[in-house]
């Protein structure tokens, strides 16, 4: 899978773009098929007290979204990457469905 990291208006460090890496290639567990994830982390508010991680991944077919915010990029990347974990299971189970029916 090939993963692209884009921090807006800050440099991230190599720590969260190697945790960020380790968390997608997780996901590989749930569904084979992932063709590329793309991930924005970016600060919200003026005093940078929140950070958000948008993860989007893309499969043959779809594209699937999610994002979240909290005080720690590593929070909003492990929350985001369950998101997508539940939309990957959902997915795998309509694609077994459809081949068995």
């Amino acid at each position: 899978m090939n993963v692209s990291i884009t921090a807006r208006k800050f440099k991230a460090r190599d720590t969260l773009k190697s945790y960020i890496n380790d968390e997608l290639s997780s996901l590989t567990r749930f569904y084979d098929d992932i063709l590329r994830a793309d991930v924005i982390l970016s600060y919200r508010n003026h005093n940078n007290s929140v950070k958000s991680a948008e993860i989007t991944l893309h499969v043959p077919g779809q594209t699937l979204v999610a994002a979240d915010e909290s005080d720690d990029f590593k929070k909003s990347v492990n929350s985001s990457v369950d998101k997508l974990e539940t939309q990957l299971r959902k997915l795998k189970s309509k694609r077994t469905m459809h081949r068995n029916a």
